[in-house]
């Protein structure tokens, strides 16, 4: 059975290290073939392109039969991020080609752009399956009203042509049912699993600490997330002069990069606590374990999200966490069980709950316990590929498609 995903881009990111892990995991699994089509990789969030065995980026290329140890990616020029009416016609119209040509039995994809051009060219080609992950949601306040309509217009056309809906958190299936975008039994919930080893043996490394300019008794707060807008970092540049005038020992390890670093930085030094802020740049996903064992606690104040991976994360390692109740992280952020989770903009609340951690170790032991012992049976990366190939199985089943 073949088996094609599609997505807008391969930066580092939580969406698309879900796909990259259940490509490679589904890839290991009898009567599958599976590979991805990408548009271009662009920007300081960095790339994951380099799981792949080949990079192509013509379609005379991608129709040639390569024998490859890795999944293949192609990479589709024309499939942008921002909207462009004249390359999403024509990725749309080179998506179908290869569809037609390839002949995949699923067409499975994922983000806004290629979720919509995937499905409707996957549909014109004849494509038996059509799955859309929803990591995150396409409308939402924390966009224009404008926006909101032609997204969910967009989603509700590219509904019609869709077998299945596999979402991060039973928040996205709520939020797209009562958008009146697909059925209730169109949908089933698979959470974003990784690989939680490197996460569960993380240990706070003095020697990583020290590089970092960490000393022994300083109070780690850490976020990963990519430097943006809608990230929450603006509150967390808010509540940080309180927070470091009656914990002085306090220490912010910003992990990931972004187009505001420059803004962060800056407003870092006007508000004189740069020694406070460390910015580790772009890392690798290897090292998000290693950074996320030096830290105390997790604090996550994004106002987008479907289920944040960093949450998870943090769990893993026996961190707390502290988020905004937005979208799906109520589903792991449990109230004084694994965490706190406040509503988005509540400052005051935000100082008081890192104060408190910050001033008791008993609780932060308490809560990265239950984290952990929340996150080890839900967040594995076999179990999302075991989920995601059962489904692939039902469906198949349901169409009549034979798996060898």
């Amino acid at each position: 059975m073949r088996v094609t995903h599609v997505i807008t881009r391969l930066i580092v990111g939580g969406a698309q290290e879900n796909t990259v892990a259940s490509i490679l995991g589904l890839w290991g699994k009898p009567g599958l073939d599976v590979d991805l089509i990408s548009g271009p990789t662009t920007g300081p969030e960095g790339s994951l392109v380099s799981n792949f065995e080949f990079r192509v980026s013509s379609l005379s290329a991608s129709l040639q039969k390569l024998e490859t140890r890795n999944p293949k990616l192609l990479l589709v020029p024309e499939l942008v991020r921002p909207v462009h009416p004249w390359k999403d016609f024509l990725a749309q119209r080179r998506l179908e080609k290869i569809f037609r040509a390839t002949r995949p039995d699923i067409v499975h994809t994922h983000s806004g752009k290629a979720g919509i051009l995937g499905r409707l060219a996957a549909a014109r080609a004849g494509v038996p399956i059509i799955i859309h992950t929803i990591h995150g949601p396409s409308f939402g306040n924390f966009q224009s009203a404008a926006a909101n309509f032609i997204f969910r217009a967009a989603e509700r056309r590219a509904a019609q042509v869709t077998t299945h809906f596999v979402s991060v958190a039973d928040a996205m299936t709520s939020q797209y049912l009562a958008a009146g975008i697909g059925r209730p039994e169109q949908h089933s919930k698979i959470f974003s699993g990784f690989d939680l080893a490197p996460f569960l043996t993380a240990t706070h490394d003095p020697g990583l600490r020290a590089r970092l300019g960490i000393a022994t008794g300083d109070f780690v707060v850490g976020t990963i997330a990519r430097l943006f807008k809608l990230k929450g970092h603006d509150d967390l540049f808010a509540v940080a002069p309180e927070l470091v005038r009656r914990c002085p020992q306090i220490k912010f390890l910003l992990v990931g990069d972004g187009e505001w670093r420059t803004r962060f930085e800056a407003k870092a030094r006007a508000l004189r606590l740069e020694k406070h802020f460390i910015f580790t740049g772009l890392v690798a996903p290897a090292e998000i374990p290693g950074l996320t064992g030096i830290m105390d606690l997790l604090v996550h104040l994004s106002l987008r999200e479907g289920l944040p991976r960093a949450l998870p994360m943090a769990l893993a390692a026996a961190k707390p966490v502290v988020a905004y109740d937005c979208d799906g992280a109520r589903e792991v952020c449990l109230e004084n069980e694994t965490g706190f989770l406040l509503r988005p903009g509540d400052l005051s609340t935000l100082t008081q709950q890192l104060l408190q951690l910050a001033n008791d170790p008993a609780l932060c032991e308490r809560l990265g316990h239950s984290g952990r012992e929340f996150v080890k049976p839900r967040f594995s990366v076999e179990k999302l590929v075991d989920d995601l190939h059962q489904l692939y199985l039902r469906l198949a089943e349901k169409k009549g498609i034979l798996v060898r």
